[in-house]
């Protein structure tokens, strides 16, 4: 499902125009990349959490070159499904199989 599958069935079950949801989206996506940039996560209640993860300082390989390189510490954004988000997908894939 694409961005825009997801405004036009928001926009279908809610009846507001599709600008409209499309804007709501785009400022929700805004304002979870704002918060993470400033080191806060977001939680949304029954869905799951914006969170920031920490990745530690390794050395890597340019194999090509065969030399040896420092990747320094530093955070990726992740997701992480509530719980009741988790079981309802695993009640419905097991309605299907």
């Amino acid at each position: 499902m694409r961005k825009i599958d997801i405004v036009s069935r928001i926009s279908e079950l809610t009846g507001i125009p599709k600008t409209d949801v499309l804007m709501s989206l785009e400022a929700f996506f805004k304002e979870v990349k704002n918060a993470l940039k400033a080191g806060e996560p977001v939680y949304v209640r029954g869905f799951g959490s914006f969170i920031l993860k920490k990745r530690a300082k390794k050395i890597g390989r340019i194999i090509s070159r065969n030399q040896q390189i420092v990747i320094p510490e530093h955070y990726i954004p992740a997701f992480k499904p509530a719980k009741a988000f988790v079981e309802s997908v695993k009640k419905a894939r097991s309605k299907k199989s």
